[in-house]
């Protein structure tokens, strides 16, 4: 039974804290789509992606409507479109004729974003993924709302250092033909390691080919009600401290489980999962940065930093799982640069690196998140930095991705502005020394020696 403190407590934290649904994402499976004409093809994407979702917006309006909850995004996440496009796609522009076809549905239904527009290669590329690859720069210049990912390595499979090649280049590829816009489609492109099923963040949320036909999974966000939590266990232990953290997990995710629920039953489509990540915006209070700094760092990125990274990371796993059954995705906490203000600061007041951001990815949900660096950076140097990222996915068991914003024209010490829940950022500075050698080794790194586990 809800008593009238629990709803009191929700409202403050809405209010007050910037607790939000962050996004209700429908991921619909394309593999009935799959045909060998590409006009087919597009077609049969169109059909289904607008009779699945049609509802999507309204339902959620209804939602924040009845119960007073924000919910940010309403989006979509499709099968990878590298498994779809196959046997249709003879070249990179039938490719982005998909894309832009994905684009046109998410503006008709009338979602934020989608994604999906993804490949898996993290072993091998067959031809349809490297021309799927090849042509995601022009699919983010033609495109508004689709997001792009490619999974380039496991902790089962080790790290597709071919891909992890290509990958650069497209990056830099990408940066090029939109810097109009300070480079803006590099921040709907991110590569992974151990890629979920099941995310419904952009921008590397994909619908993966063991779900359903159509599935409801919701993503939960409340940074700011983490930080008043913290707040009140100021100078009490780590064990004290981990409990708060762990309580206030618990109360954001039985919002997002109520969410999930209405929204499945309105849909009728079953709930998937609930993916608790705490994802910042740019949004005074509502900062990762803000939250570690609340544990007695002066500046996020001083020592400690990634001890109190991996307390919050895995009090807010421990929080969730008590709260649902159906606790997947990401769900930890998110440390992208651009979209939190506490960052931020911490980046131009010299406290943050790159390097010492590397560090904290080993503890955190994702990885290098929205970072923006210079953009005479080289493509080589761009999968140096994406390489050793994957390499912690891989060896530690977990999620790892890069989403990062070579700035063509600007270099280190000037700002970027994306807009929106992108925010802006200062152009961070890349080690100098080549790794051109490594990279130009191809081929593949092998799987660690635990994963062998059959």
């Amino acid at each position: 039974m809800i008593n009238l403190f629990e709803v009191a407590e929700t409202n403050k934290m809405i209010e007050q804290e910037n607790l939000d649904v962050r996004t209700i994402t429908i991921g619909i499976s394309l593999l009935d789509c799959i045909d060998g004409n590409i006009d087919v093809l597009c077609q049969n994407i169109y059909n289904k992606i607008t009779t699945i979702a049609k509802d999507l917006v309204k339902t959620g309006e209804a939602i924040e409507k009845k119960y007073g909850i924000p919910i940010v995004n309403k989006r979509i996440s499709v099968t990878p479109i590298g498994f779809i496009g196959a046997s249709a796609c003879k070249s990179s522009d039938d490719f982005v004729k998909i894309a832009k076809t994905l684009d046109h549905c998410a503006h008709k239904v009338g979602v934020n974003f989608i994604g999906g527009y993804s490949a898996i290669v993290s072993k091998g590329m067959t031809k349809a993924e490297k021309l799927l690859i090849e042509s995601i720069p022009q699919a983010m210049k033609e495109t508004e709302l689709v997001c792009s990912s490619v999974n380039v390595g496991s902790t089962k499979t080790g790290l597709n250092m071919d891909a992890v090649k290509l990958i650069g280049e497209t990056v830099k590829a990408t940066a090029e033909i939109t810097k109009e816009n300070d480079s803006i489609g590099c921040a709907k492109f991110v590569v992974f390691c151990n890629a979920p099923d099941d995310n419904p963040f952009m921008a590397g949320a994909f619908h993966g080919v063991s779900e359903a036909d159509a599935i409801i999974n919701v993503g939960v966000s409340g940074p700011g009600v983490v930080r008043t939590a913290i707040q009140t266990a100021k100078g009490k232990d780590f064990g004290e401290l981990c409990e708060t953290i762990k309580k206030t997990a618990f109360k954001i995710t039985r919002v997002g489980q109520l969410v999930a629920r209405e929204a499945s039953a309105a849909l009728n489509i079953p709930f998937g999962i609930i993916d608790l990540s705490l994802a910042p915006t740019p949004a005074v209070g509502d900062s990762i940065a803000d939250c570690l700094q609340e544990m007695g760092l002066e500046r996020v990125g001083a020592p400690g930093t990634t001890a109190a990274l991996a307390i919050l990371n895995d009090q807010v796993k421990k929080g969730g799982v008590m709260a649902s059954s159906y606790v997947g995705g990401l769900s930890g906490a998110f440390i992208p640069v651009s979209e939190d203000q506490g960052m931020i600061d911490a980046v131009e007041m010299g406290a943050l690196t790159l390097e010492k951001l590397e560090a904290m990815t080993c503890v955190c949900s994702v990885g290098l998140d929205m970072i923006a660096i210079p953009g005479k950076t080289s493509a080589k140097t761009i999968a140096g930095i994406i390489a050793d990222e994957m390499a912690i996915g891989m060896i530690n068991q977990k999620t790892t991705a890069v989403r990062i914003i070579p700035v063509i024209g600007k270099d280190v010490g000037e700002m970027v502005e994306f807009g929106g829940l992108l925010g802006y950022a200062p152009i961070m500075p890349v080690n100098q020394f080549s790794c051109d050698e490594f990279i130009d080794r191809g081929g593949r790194i092998p799987a660690p020696i635990h994963s062998f586990k059959n």
